[in-house]
């Protein structure tokens, strides 16, 4: 009897199994979006209870396979948004399709306040020490990417003038090319003069994400101490965004973005801005008379000759969401602009004729596919080509001052170097990133860039001159190799490994004979090749306590404005070196709530940097240019930290500081026979401690329901520093500690659809400076209607 009910019992069990077993398979299927229609890509995507887990691919969808009968919990996640679940009932064969949208946690935190970390679980998570804007919040403003981003701790923002200025951008003590610049994802290498940081509006951004120290392998390109990333709106809907400001010094803005998508698949994109400003704001100068020579100390005048405009159209067309591709577009970006050159590289050097001017003729290509082949292989490919041209025009005989007064000379000649020089750079990039899933906790990327620039030109004033005939080629490839492990939700870690190499082809001018005026050229080449590698890893303690690590040994190539010089203000250096960085870096980031009306958010982060072969700008011989330099050793140990707090979603405020201590390691330096009395100095022209600080107060429901006001608060703060060498005694000057206060007022009806702003810049009209005591603009009034729609 008991054999009886065993075999009974086995017989029922494999009938079971069978009848499982000859179940059609069902799935659930859909997409996770934020309420603006974002894809939420990285989302967690579970049934309650089960085994059954995904998360949300790069548009958002997700797909639960193989789902037996049976009533479920559908569960959806992310960071930074609330969870949603809902109750599915499975039947055999059946396919469900559940599409979410999620709501952000942090949504009160509105126009002008700077998120500290992105809003997104999917750069929120990973091991790298990344901050990110969400540009959304502050497209009411009249700020560009530039001035966006100086408000991030560790980034510092300098800039020769007003708009349209040159920018050296300073991230953890790195600055101008040791930090990269990305748009989706692509280098911004070869965009030209035409399309640069601080004439981007912020309104052409999403969101922008700023990695400091170790960068991803998926953004490639040859980082030293970090990267930027702007991603743009990619969203599959249709939208019109169009903004127009102005204010004080005659700056106009103007910004338009919109976007189609028919359901067959088709879509269009356009982005378009104007910048145009005087520049004529005032400046403290001493000024001697050309005349007489008699001279007047601090002096309060107006910039004269610093006009600057662009015009900068980015158009793209093509399909989404077909079989052979998930996106694919072929895109123009058309631009040009002009800027007067106020003046040199110290403000003794002033210039009342000398103007540049450029344009931007790019085609380009984007292709993405996932799944491509195989399940979990996905592709993204890029390629653009610069086809435009600038040319620098100096040919005014004059001496000015900054009175406006000249003094004119006979015969041909110039205010610094006589020119009509037009070139072509002939940049050219493409990328290729390939990333293959080979299952859920482990994944392969592989990323390769390549740049070539070849500047060609002619002066129809020296229409015979050999220089303008010499090569000056360039040719950089960066191959990258990573693998991560996502161990669970806790804990995931990367490696990789990059691949650097340049080749240079260029002529340097000699004399062949010893006679005066006997000059010749001699063809030269030079090349590299370095390996780099890294490590980052994460781990939560907890949910809302995260952990970072991470560390690399990286290089960075001369750029070419760097080695042929930029015809301006920088003068080429054909015989630098790359230089390498060995980068530590370690962080934490906590988010709290008290009975949730009381958030609040704390990030801190800790780095060392050992960099040889540092490159930084020195002033050259007659100190009219900078040049840059190979510094045999620099170390940096720095700390930056950010505190932010809301409250309801009424008020929300933060501050950032960050401390920085870079100084010149090295001990022997040539022109010395014993220990450099500049060891261990402190790196001259270089803030080492500034921060930022914000609050916002939002008056919902003003005036008629869906209208909210917000009354907003920026401070920015840099300490004293040297200009020169401390150790130099008498030739150290220092650049006084500085404060500047913003306030804004942005009145937004019907739900965003209608915005008006008004903003005070530099409130207090202080002096601001930046490299070599280049003054920035004294107070400013600036005014904004923006209009968006989208559906």
């Amino acid at each position: 009897m008991q054999i009886s009910k065993i075999l009974h019992t086995g017989l029922f069990c494999a009938l079971t199994i069978i009848s499982f077993a000859q179940t059609p398979a069902s799935r659930i299927s859909g997409h996770v979006r934020t309420e603006e229609g974002e894809a939420l890509p990285g989302a967690s995507v579970g049934l309650k209870g089960t085994s059954y887990g995904t998360v949300a691919n790069a548009d958002g969808s997700y797909t639960l396979e193989n789902v037996r009968p049976g009533t479920y919990q559908l569960v959806i996640t992310f960071l930074g948004y609330q969870p949603q679940l809902k109750q599915v009932t499975m039947k055999a064969g059946q396919h469900v399709r559940e599409s979410f949208k999620l709501i952000s946690e942090i949504r009160e935190l509105e126009t002008h306040s700077v998120i500290g970390r992105s809003e997104t679980k999917e750069v929120n998570r990973q091991a790298y020490n990344v901050t990110a804007i969400d540009a959304r919040k502050l497209q009411n403003s009249t700020l560009d990417l530039s001035h966006a981003l100086d408000r991030v701790s560790g980034v510092r923002v300098r800039e020769s003038g007003g708009v349209g200025s040159n920018m050296n951008f300073s991230l953890n003590g790195f600055t101008g090319r040791q930090v990269k610049f990305f748009l989706d994802g692509v280098p911004m290498d070869n965009f030209g003069s035409s399309f640069q940081l601080n004439n981007i509006p912020i309104n052409l951004a999403e969101r922008v994400e700023v990695y400091k120290g170790v960068v991803p392998i998926w953004l490639g390109s040859d980082a030293l101490g970090g990267a930027v990333n702007i991603v743009t709106n990619t969203r599959q809907n249709s939208y019109l965004d169009a903004s127009y400001s102005y204010g004080s010094f005659n700056t106009h803005r103007t910004t338009i973005n919109a976007g189609y998508t028919a359901k067959n698949g088709f879509t269009a994109q356009l982005n378009a801005f104007q910048n145009y400003s005087d520049n004529n704001y005032w400046i403290n100068v001493d000024v001697a008379d050309v005349s007489t020579g008699e001279y007047y100390r601090n002096q309060r005048l107006r910039r004269f000759h610093d006009t600057y405009h662009n015009e900068t159209v980015i158009a793209h067309v093509g399909v989404v969401n077909k079989r052979f591709a998930d996106r694919l577009l072929v895109g123009i970006t058309l631009g040009k602009n002009k800027a007067e050159i106020q003046t040199g590289a110290r403000m003794v050097s002033v210039f009342g004729a000398w103007h540049r001017k450029g344009n931007i003729v790019m085609p380009s290509l984007k292709y993405q596919k996932k799944d491509l082949f195989v399940k979990g292989l996905n592709v993204n490919l890029s390629a653009n080509y610069n086809l435009g041209q600038e040319q620098n025009v100096d040919t005014v005989y004059r001496r000015y001052n900054w009175f406006q007064q000249y003094k004119q000379y006979e015969g041909l000649g110039s205010e610094r170097e006589r020119s009509l020089y037009k070139f072509r750079n002939n940049n050219g990039l493409a990328t290729a990133n390939v990333t293959y899933q080979i299952s859920p906790r482990h994944a392969l990327t592989l990323n390769n860039v390549y740049n070539t620039f070849n500047r060609r030109g002619e002066d129809e004033l020296f229409p015979d001159a050999e220089k303008y005939e010499q090569p000056r080629i360039n040719r950089k490839n960066v191959l990258g190799l990573g693998y991560k492990f996502d161990y669970n939700e806790r804990w995931n870690t990367s490696v990789f490994v990059k691949r650097f190499t340049q080749n240079n082809k260029y002529s340097v001018s000699y004399n062949p004979t010893g006679n005066w005026g006997d000059n010749a050229f001699l063809e030269q080449k030079n090349s590299f090749s370095k390996l780099g590698y890294g490590i980052a890893s994460t781990y939560f303690l907890f949910s809302n306590l995260q952990l970072k690590g991470s560390f690399e040994k990286s290089y960075r190539l001369p750029e070419t404005d760097e080695l042929f010089g930029d015809l301006i203000n920088l003068e080429g250096n054909i015989d630098l070196d790359p230089e390498t960085s060995y980068n530590y870096n370690f962080g934490f980031s906590y988010n709290g709530a008290v009975r949730r009306i009381h958030r609040f958010s704390v990030d801190a982060n800790v780095l060392y940097r050992d960099a040889q072969g540092f490159i930084r700008p020195r002033l050259n011989a007659n100190q009219t240019k900078q040049v840059m330099d190979n510094l045999a050793d620099v170390t940096n140990f720095g700390v930056d930290g950010e505190v932010r707090y809301s409250y309801k979603q009424l008020l929300t405020a933060g501050v950032n500081l960050t401390y920085q201590d870079l100084r010149n390691n090295t001990r022997f330096e040539e022109g010395y026979t014993t220990q450099s009395p500049l060891y261990r100095d402190r790196i001259p022209n270089m803030p080492f401690l500034f921060g930022n600080a914000d609050a916002a107060l939002f008056l919902k429901d003003l005036g008629r329901k869906g209208n909210t006001l917000t009354l907003g608060y920026n401070l920015l703060y840099v300490h004293a520093y040297y200009l020169y060498w401390p150790s130099l005694g008498s030739d150290k000057l220092d650049i006084p500690e500085q404060l500047s206060h913003d306030v804004n007022v942005v009145y937004a009806m019907a739900g965003g659809k209608y915005n008006v702003s008004v903003e005070c810049k530099n409130l207090l009209d202080a002096r601001l400076y930046d490299n070599f005591s280049l003054q920035k603009p004294s107070r400013g009034f600036y005014v904004k209607l923006r209009y968006f729609v989208s559906k």
